[in-house]
């Protein structure tokens, strides 16, 4: 994708390879960071590579836990 500061939920879910109704559930339960400006809820890029980044160290650490939700 483009240098983009953030992502819909939709475009978040073909990066992170699941279904966009997964992707809305696990915003909704604050495993996906997200942020919402009016109606729309946007995934900060930066937010969502650090959390990709806890989960691959704690898949390495063979923790398999998801890592703890952060604010946007």
């Amino acid at each position: 994708m483009e240098d983009r500061l953030v992502y819909s939920v939709e475009e978040a879910a073909k990066l992170l390879g699941i279904s966009r109704s997964l992707a809305y559930k696990a915003v909704h339960r604050g495993e996906i960071p997200s942020m919402r400006i009016g109606r729309r809820i946007l995934v900060p890029k930066a937010a969502l590579e650090r959390y990709l980044s806890l989960a691959g160290e704690q898949s390495a650490s063979g923790l398999g836990e998801s890592p703890p939700a952060t604010p946007a």
